[in-house]
């Protein structure tokens, strides 16, 4: 559909908000789908375009997986004199390796073929982006969620692009089931790719900029959840020996089990899957048959070696602890 500007033109309109004229200043990047003329790969085109607009990319293997670190990465895991953001190498650790140099991403590109052009959100790239997955509950509020650029997902979803508010945001919008905050920390798939198995790839809807996260929309994500109606914390938590008491029949193969969730989650969703992790030890705390002192210490090494930051362990495991009424 099509609406028409005060100039005359025709643009796209967007999925959910009437149309406005065509807005000036850098694109992000080809919104119809089209591929530019002659032979120039349509994701260094994009990378290009999105990096003059102030973004940091890099590249996801077609199952939007990380691209596997070399040997010498491998090797250097959990190594403290290794850094991820300074490691020269091209697309090793995620997006940890996201560049915003044009030709560094045109390299990427090239080293992986069939790979797919993914953006790090948050306030190296001025993004935050509110991922609407309907698959999972997700729904589009037009009053919280003002018009921006919008990019339409394999998934019959969203990804609604707004400028980084200057301040940390929580991975999920409370409350609502199926809208996830990408912002620091994260990452989305970005037009034209197209991961393995989809109908059709990541493509640009409408024609809005990059505008700014409305007040409103900021409120609703620093919301915070009701705690528990009847608080499960043990009296003396760290007191409690560990793997003993009752209530779980394997304690032991249960928080094996959880703690792999982790090394197994694909970049992207480690966060949200050691927050769900640090509510499965709480509650094995909580049975009476894990430490305090040794639940934390176990999700802490388990979501270094998912290559977690320091700062969103400690949120996880106290989001997740909170949420199943343990004190951390």
């Amino acid at each position: 559909m099509t609406v028409p500007c005060a100039d005359g033109t025709a643009v796209p309109s967007h999925p959910s908000h009437p149309q406005t004229c065509r807005s000036t200043g850098v694109r992000l990047g080809r919104r119809d789908g089209s591929i530019r003329p002659n032979t120039v790969d349509p994701r260094q085109a994009a990378a290009a375009d999105l990096i003059a607009a102030g973004r940091r990319v890099f590249v996801l293997g077609r199952t939007k997986r990380p691209v596997a670190n070399c040997p010498a990465c491998q090797a250097s895991k959990g190594d403290p004199g290794h850094d991820r953001e300074t490691c020269p190498c091209l697309t090793c650790h995620g997006f940890y390796a996201a560049t915003d140099q044009a030709d560094r991403a045109a390299a990427m590109l090239a080293a992986v073929p069939d790979g797919l052009l993914a953006i790090r959100t948050g306030a190296v790239s001025g993004l935050a982006v509110v991922d609407i997955d309907p698959r999972n509950g997700g729904q589009l509020d037009r009053e919280l969620m003002t018009p921006t650029a919008t990019v339409a997902t394999p998934g019959g979803g969203w990804h609604l692009y707004y400028q980084h508010p200057g301040r940390p945001l929580p991975g999920k919008l409370p409350g609502r089931a199926g809208v996830d905050i990408k912002t620091d920390g994260g990452l989305v798939v970005a037009p034209p790719s197209t991961p393995a198995g989809a109908a059709r790839g990541y493509r640009w809807v409408g024609d809005h900029p990059v505008n700014e996260m409305p007040p409103a929309l900021i409120a609703a994500c620093l919301t915070p959840t009701s705690p528990p109606a009847t608080p499960r914390q043990p009296a003396h938590p760290t007191r409690v020996p560990r793997f003993g008491g009752g209530g779980i029949s394997d304690p032991s193969a249960l928080l094996a089990a959880t703690l792999d969730t982790v090394t197994r989650a694909p970049e992207g969703r480690r966060r949200t899957t050691l927050y769900g992790a640090a509510r499965g030890v709480a509650r094995i705390v909580l049975a009476g048959h894990l430490t305090v002192t040794d639940a934390v210490a176990v999700l802490t090494d388990v979501g270094r070696r998912a290559e977690q930051t320091d700062r969103d362990i400690r949120a996880a495991i106290a989001g997740g602890f909170t949420a199943e009424g343990l004190t951390p």
